[in-house]
């Protein structure tokens, strides 16, 4: 399964060093990430004593090494099942929090609260943040879909999947800090997201492990539906320029967000948490089957990726491009791309 420790980390050095994020919000997200990255360590931990007693079996001729491999793969398939299990139930606690924020059920705290619980003077800044009006940080709940197809030999045309039937989505939640005190063009805008890419193979294909390499092959039978998801967690950053300007309101500095044209321009980095084929058909008797398989399909486990967005107010157009290619050993190499929109909600 997956190593989720590399951007779990960074997600978590995310809260700690976002200043202005809500203290309530940032401790319990903290919680549930820990919780997170302690299923995974668990049990991958619990595999790797397992596969080691096969292989131990194996050394004393006890099972042949059919035997072994087959017992690995049932090993592997409990353990990813615990593992998206357990995780489902942390990702449900992750999103009741989020509507939470949304909804303004979680207490404001700001960084100079902060200050002022570490015995910090902070009565002159307080001051002028009242002065200011609109906090430095804000936090936003993203949104974002469109469609999704895979770039081969640097093009798009003549692709192996279906361009409207191919989409993406993305879930995630966002902080927007001014960068700088008294200029409301440049902002820092970071956090962390839920992606799903899926994609439709046209022609009644679907993908096989051949090998270390994963290909399209031809189906026996008429697919009414064949799509190929991968799930990612992973950390934006962008650099937003606003041009929503400020207003002055009794005798206040308003900086004002999201109110006027804006674009960004960044890039993530994340991992891969499961990967999963669905075959839609019917079959002799004319009965309809659907098949879900999940396994590693040899996709790369890190991702990263540029991104950029352009737009007025909440909404927006959002590309992304995947620099990572979507398999590992493919002779040759496919990158995800993404374009939709983007709804940024304060």
């Amino acid at each position: 399964m997956r190593n989720l420790t590399f951007y779990l980390t960074g997600f978590l050095c995310l809260f700690l060093t976002s200043l202005f994020a809500q203290e309530t919000f940032e401790e319990r997200a903290k919680t549930i990430a820990a919780k997170i990255e302690t299923i995974t360590k668990e049990e991958k931990a619990a595999l790797k004593t397992e596969v080691e007693a096969v292989n131990a079996q194996l050394d004393n001729g006890t099972i042949t090494a059919a035997q072994a491999e087959e017992q690995k793969l049932k090993l592997a398939d409990t353990r990813a099942k615990n593992i998206e299990t357990r995780v489902a139930a942390a990702e449900a606690e992750l999103k009741t929090l989020i509507q939470e924020k949304v909804d303004g059920k979680i207490a404001e705290t700001d960084t100079l609260n902060k200050k002022h619980q570490i015995g910090i003077t902070w009565k002159n800044d307080h001051k002028k943040k009242m002065e200011n009006g609109e906090p430095r940080t804000t936090s936003q709940f993203v949104f974002a879909m469109g469609v999704n197809n895979l770039v081969t030999d640097k093009a798009v045309a003549h692709s192996d999947f279906r361009y409207w039937g191919s989409h993406f989505y993305e879930l995630g939640l966002t902080w927007n800090s001014r960068i700088l005190k008294n200029n409301n063009l440049l902002h820092a805008k970071y956090g962390v997201s839920v992606m799903y890419n899926n994609l439709r193979p046209t022609d009644d294909r679907y993908f096989q492990e051949i090998g270390n390499q994963t290909v399209l092959v031809k189906s026996a039978t008429d697919l009414r539906d064949s799509r190929f998801r991968n799930v990612y967690i992973v950390v934006p950053a962008h650099l937003e320029f606003d041009f929503s300007g400020k207003d002055t309101k009794d005798g206040k500095t308003i900086f004002n967000t999201h109110d006027s044209f804006r674009f960004g321009i960044g890039g993530f980095v994340g991992g891969n948490i499961k990967s999963k084929q669905i075959l839609d058909y019917r079959d002799a008797d004319g009965h309809k089957v659907k098949q879900r398989t999940k396994g590693d399909y040899n996709v790369n486990d890190f991702i990263y990726g540029a991104s950029a967005y352009i737009g007025y107010g909440e909404v927006s157009l959002y590309a992304k491009y995947d620099l990572s290619p979507l398999f590992r050993n493919n002779a040759v190499d496919q990158n995800n791309i993404s374009l939709g929109v983007r709804f940024d909600f304060n």
